[in-house]
Order: structure tokens, then C-alpha cells, then sequence
């Protein structure tokens, strides 16, 4: 990610993260009665954190600083493609003066440790951030012993724009939202659902956007567009491309060979697909790269239709002219967060998905209610 960004999302996102659930604890009901009932929340015993690398301390502070609100002993597993982060984290925790054993970190590979945690019988919790495979299998192992799980998982996001909407906005913005991080983001508006009849207008305006999103290196002023996590992500990425002209998506810009003078590193050009249907790949699966689906409908139904038309249900956008005809259309969509109009990411809102895209809610006090169990004392 371009490092300005980064000052911000990275490094800026999980800082306010630990504020909002200092906050959330001072104000959460944990007592209140019910008839002649007292009803209390109380911290669920130990969790299992696992976390991704896409937007590493931002994940991590998304579980580690509710369960610690809510009084909870963690044990976190981050990415060991991004670790740095989760050791600097455990220094501040520590100078912080943290009991020990509040917190540990331990470090190694999802099938090895990740396993472990979910498998292990004292642990009561576990918190996954990760790919819908991955998270099916800590399911799996958390069953044994029939422990809660959160699961935060992929996403394949449709941005609907409607006939009524501002075109000029709202695809220029939907190309940022879903190459933001190198389109590296379960959030990703992936699918760019337009009416038919303005699709070469949506195209247009779509390629002039994605031709300021300049590859290079991210310490450069100029980038807006730095590489994927690795190797084998890029050689991924590249992969989908290629399916999606196979298939018979009709390339609009971009491409799976190598950005102009960026023949080393795990580059992408920012890909933008027209003319996508329901059936094919691009459509269907997560990417995880700078690869926009632009696909056309003819009414309002067939636009819900389409949207909703995905094992995921995680996030998604709605823009028209009309403030309540987008309220209607985004009430429709199976998802668990919807940009209305471009509506500002809120970081106390709930955050999780539908269907595949996970179990659970993140962010706010819903964040901190996943790691409380309820219990009634009858008097």
C-alpha cells in the first residue's frame, strides 16, 4: 500500500480501533434486569485470535483490543507473511504493563499453529480473519469442542449504480474502492453492475480511472498502485485475467502481463472487464487484486439478482440520484455492510458478512458483545 495511505489505514485505523473499545467498555450495559432477573455479560474465557496480512494491525486490533475489553485472555496467531506489526504490538502491550499472560503472540503457519488454537479445548474462542477455505476448516476443528467461532471471511462485493445515478461519481469511486490496496481488500467492490444501456459510458469513465492508478513503489509520491503480497499472489491475479479472456470478458484496460518498467516485483496493471456475466470466474470468485468485473442488467430486479448471485455477502454499494430509492435497492442486498451513495466508512458500525462471507460481527460494541457470553441469575 502507498505509504501515505498507509500512515493512515495501516498504522492510523488500528490506533483508533483501541480507542473505540476503551470507549465501548465504559458505555456497554454488562448488567440489567429483566423481571426478576439480572442479566450479566461476562468475558467469554480465552481467545483465539488468527489474522490476515492484507491489513495486518488492523485485524489484529479488531479482536485483540475488544477481547481485552471485555476481559478475555488472547492468544494471537498473526500472518506470518506480515509479522512485524503483531511484534511490535506485543512490546507496547508489555511496556504497557499488561499482566503476563493476558496476552501472548505465537507465530508460525495457519495448518500448524492456526490449527492448534482452534483445536485446542481450552481455548473458548476463536476469531478468524481470512479466505472462506481457510475459515471453513477452523470451523470444522472448533467444533470438536463446540467453541464459539467469528469468522471473517471472503467477499466478491457488487456495487449497483443505477439509471438515475451521477455516472462520473460513482464509477470513479467504485474503481477506487475496489483497487484500493492493490485490490488486497475483502471489502473490494469487485462487481460494477451498471444499466446495459450506459455500459460503454461506465467503460469509459472506468479506464480513465484506472489509468491514475500509476503502479511503482510505494515509497514513491507518485504511486497509487503498489505490488501484491508475493509471488504466488501475483501469478494468481494474473491467472484470473487470463480466465476472464478465455471466457470471453472483453478486456477494456489492463492486462496479466507485467506494468510498463516494472518487470521485477509482484506487480499487476490495474484490469478493468466489461461485459462480465454471472456465470464466469471473474465473476464469481474472490481475485484479491486490482481487477474490476463491469457488469451490465436490464431492470432494477436483475441488478438484485446479480448482486446477490455469490456464495458471499460481505459488502457492497448502491448509488442513484434518488437518497430513497438507493435505501431500497441497498435494503435488498444480502450483505453485511452497504456504501450508500459513497457513504464514509464508519468504524463503529458492525462489520462481518452473509452467508460465506462469515459468522459474526466486528467494530463498535458488536465487536466487543462477540466476546461476552449472557448469563441470567433468577432472584
Amino acid at each position: 500500500m502507498p505509504v501515505k495511505l498507509s500512515q493512515i489505514i495501516q498504522a492510523g485505523l488500528p490506533k483508533a480501533n483501541f480507542g473505540i473499545a476503551a470507549q465501548e467498555v465504559l458505555e456497554f450495559p454488562f448488567e440489567e434486569r429483566i423481571d426478576n432477573s439480572l442479566v450479566v455479560h461476562e468475558p467469554i474465557g480465552v481467545v483465539g485470535c488468527i489474522t490476515p496480512w492484507n491489513y495486518p494491525l488492523h485485524q489484529i486490533a479488531l479482536k485483540v483490543a475488544p477481547a481485552l475489553a471485555a476481559g478475555c485472555t488472547v492468544v494471537l496467531k498473526p500472518s506470518e507473511v506480515a509479522p512485524v506489526n503483531a511484534y511490535i504490538l506485543a512490546e507496547v502491550i508489555d511496556e504497557a504493563g499488561v499482566p503476563a499472560g493476558v496476552f501472548s503472540l505465537v507465530m508460525g503457519v495457519g495448518p500448524v499453529v492456526g490449527e492448534a488454537i482452534a483445536a485446542h479445548p481450552d481455548v473458548d474462542m476463536v476469531s478468524f480473519t481470512g479466505s472462506t477455505r481457510a475459515g471453513k476448516r477452523v470451523a470444522e476443528l472448533a467444533a470438536q469442542s463446540v467453541k464459539r467461532v467469528a469468522l471473517e471471511l471472503g467477499g466478491k462485493s457488487a456495487n449497483v449504480i443505477l439509471d438515475d445515478a451521477d455516472f462520473q461519481t460513482a464509477v470513479t469511486d467504485g474503481v477506487g474502492k475496489c483497487f484500493l490496496n492493490s485490490g488486497q481488500t475483502c471489502t473490494a467492490l469487485t462487481r460494477m453492475l451498471v444499466p446495459r444501456d450506459r455500459l460503454s459510458e461506465a467503460e469509459g469513465i472506468a479506464t480513465a480511472a484506472a489509468a491514475k492508478f500509476t503502479p511503482g513503489d510505494p515509497f514513491e509520491k507518485t504511486t497509487r498502485l503498489g505490488p501484491l503480497v508475493s509471488a504466488a499472489q501475483r501469478d494468481r491475479v494474473r491467472g484470473y485475467i487470463e480466465t476472464g479472456v478465455e471466457q470471453g470478458a472483453r478486456l477494456v484496460t489492463g492486462g496479466a502481463d507485467a506494468p510498463d518498467g516494472l518487470d521485477t516485483g509482484f506487480f499487476v496493471k490495474p484490469t478493468v472487464f466489461s461485459d462480465v456475466t454471472p456465470d464466469m470466474t471473474i465473476a464469481q470468485e474472490e481475485i484479491f487484486g486490482p481487477v474490476l468485473a463491469i457488469m451490465p442488467y436490464d431492470s432494477e430486479d436483475e441488478a438484485v439478482r446479480i448482486a446477490n448471485g455469490t456464495i458471499y455477502g460481505l459488502a457492497g454499494g448502491v448509488w442513484s440520484g434518488d437518497p430513497e430509492r438507493a435505501m431500497r435497492v441497498a435494503r435488498r442486498l444480502r450483505a453485511g455492510q452497504i456504501e450508500v451513495n459513497g457513504g464514509a466508512f464508519n468504524a463503529r458500525a458492525p462489520f462481518g458478512g452473509y452467508k460465506q462471507s462469515g459468522v459474526g460481527r466486528e467494530a463498535g460494541k458488536y465487536g466487543l458483545e462477540e466476546f461476552l457470553e449472557v448469563k441470567a441469575l433468577q432472584q
